[in-house]
């Protein structure tokens, strides 16, 4: 076929149904996909840290599936393939945005039936993934909101101006909102195998934003609900230690004990103010989008995106020690999702988050179990980053073990884990 028939056959269609991008020998033609029945693309914006929001290039659906999303030439890195605008599924920064985890799953099971998807996110496709985003994706992680009826959302929510929870108002408002997500939720942390939360907005002078995410331990007084409050406190411990280690910062939090629970309040680091947002982007978004392999493990992935030049040096090493420091606090749910970035050229550590001894928490059935905390031990090359990292686990250990806010016996445990790491750091 000749390129005179090609246009030929390309100016018969209607005009609304084909998409042409590019410019000269790079342009390239598709037909646009529709969502929902619609044809057009969904506008994409990005709220700078002042609070206002400039408008980026549409995102538009595409036949037999994926997208198109120019992203070379801004703060976000463009895998090679993709440099042109054209991407086989989503693009990774809309994945970034998706609704996962606990929150996910509260939102789905509330809005599911309105938004005719799922109440599983999991079980989104991706053009449910970009229906939800254009209709409810006001305040999801980092700092673009996708489609014109999100937009308006914001504006409006914006204008309203919320007022932040005093310290007064925030216990009391902590209960509610805790049996709120619950209920919506469908149980609690122990029934989930992981902490129930919610968001909110907290009055706090010495803080960069009054946006919080709220974790919470249930009320019940059992063993199971006391073991998950110590590992909110050893959260709480565990990210103030974080900061000491090289190269490494973690989220400011705070432990607020009332009607029984015990809730962590983490202050959002993709937030600004009570407007302004920051552009991040998690691993489990990148990683897909520039290596594509099997590897969890954060310092391997870390060493490929620095061979991809996506990160520094530095920053690199850094990760490989929040890495150790996590194996050294017997934190066992180190997945992708837990360790962002901030959007830049090169990319950014951002503050460390979800760091906790997760292998002492209850079984999906509410047994607490008794663990043997056995440490990852270094190979050679490894040995700098163990031993920076022990210090600064150990100091949490010790830390831990003071603390009155945890329970007798988890202190004992974390005392005991305390000796047994510093007998191996004398003998490595």
């Amino acid at each position: 076929m000749t390129s005179q028939t090609v246009r030929r056959l390309l100016a018969e269609l209607p005009a609304s149904t084909l998409l042409v991008a590019g410019q000269r020998s790079q342009t390239r033609y598709a037909l646009r996909r529709p969502l929902r029945g619609s044809l057009q693309g969904m506008p994409l914006f990005a709220v700078g840290a002042d609070g206002h929001a400039a408008e980026l290039p549409t995102l538009t659906p595409v036949e037999p599936n994926g997208t198109h999303l120019p992203i070379a030439g801004s703060t976000w890195p463009a895998p090679p393939e993709s440099k042109s605008g054209w991407w086989d599924g989503l693009p990774y920064p809309i994945y970034g945005m998706r609704p996962a985890g606990y929150l996910g799953r509260l939102f789905a099971r509330a809005e599911h039936v309105a938004l005719a998807v799922s109440d599983d996110p999991e079980a989104w496709s991706d053009d449910d993934i970009l229906w939800v985003l254009s209709r409810r994706g006001v305040d999801v992680p980092g700092n673009l909101i996708l489609g014109a009826q999100a937009y308006d959302a914001w504006l409006r929510a914006r204008v309203a101006d919320p007022q932040p929870l005093s310290s007064q108002s925030q216990p009391e408002a902590y209960a509610k909102l805790a049996l709120q997500a619950v209920t919506v939720g469908g149980g609690g942390s122990s029934a989930a195998g992981e902490f129930p939360k919610f968001a909110a907005l907290r009055d706090l002078p010495d803080a960069t934003t009054p946006h919080v995410l709220v974790k919470f331990s249930g009320a019940s007084g059992s063993t199971s609900e006391r073991r998950w409050g110590d590992l909110l406190v050893c959260e709480h411990l565990a990210l103030e230690a974080a900061r000491k280690l090289a190269g490494v910062s973690s989220a400011c939090s705070r432990i607020v004990l009332h009607a029984g629970r015990v809730f962590l309040e983490t202050e959002r680091f993709d937030r600004v103010g009570l407007h302004g947002r920051l552009p991040v982007c998690s691993l489990d978004a990148v990683e897909p989008a520039f290596i594509g392999s099997r590897e969890t493990a954060w310092p391997a992935l870390a060493r490929r995106l620095h061979e991809l030049r996506l990160i520094e040096a530095d920053v690199a090493a850094a990760i490989e020690r929040l890495w150790w420091y996590g194996r050294l606090i017997a934190n066992t749910d180190m997945h992708l999702g837990n360790l962002t970035c901030h959007v830049d050229s090169p990319l950014r550590l951002a503050p460390a988050y979800d760091m906790l001894p997760m292998a002492y928490a209850p079984l999906p059935g509410g047994e607490v179990a008794p663990r043997v905390f056995a440490p990852d031990l270094p190979h050679p090359g490894q040995r700098p980053a163990w031993l920076s990292a022990c210090e600064i686990a150990l100091a949490f250990w010790v830390a831990a073990g003071a603390d009155v806010r945890i329970s007798e016996s988890f202190r004992v445990v974390c005392r005991d884990n305390a000796a047994r790491l510093r007998d191996l750091a004398d003998r490595v």
